[in-house]
């Protein structure tokens, strides 16, 4: 999914809840399904997700990189810290 889809259907997801279509939770179910088919669907170019592991501060956190180094990097850097977490991509 390119951004422009991703914002068509995020606003579509909007659209329905002020038309009282649906309701918050459903609403925020749709887009934080459209933000992770997002972050997760890109082209062949190296990059993935990745989501992090084990700190509180870092656990859940998904960022995306080129492999597990820089992943780690990228984290540190959000969570300017020195914290004890791992890292997997996301399949």
């Amino acid at each position: 999914m390119d951004r422009i889809a991703a914002i068509r259907n995020v606003e579509d997801a909007l659209a329905a809840f002020e038309r009282g279509e649906i309701d918050l939770e459903t609403m925020e179910e749709r887009v934080q399904g459209i933000l992770r088919t997002y972050a997760t669907e890109y082209p062949d170019d190296g990059t993935r997700a990745y989501r992090a592991s084990g700190d509180p501060r870092a656990d859940g956190l998904v960022v995306l990189a080129s492999d597990r180094s820089e992943a780690r990097e990228r984290l540190g850097a959000l969570l300017d810290g020195d914290l004890d977490f791992e890292v997997e991509p996301l399949t």
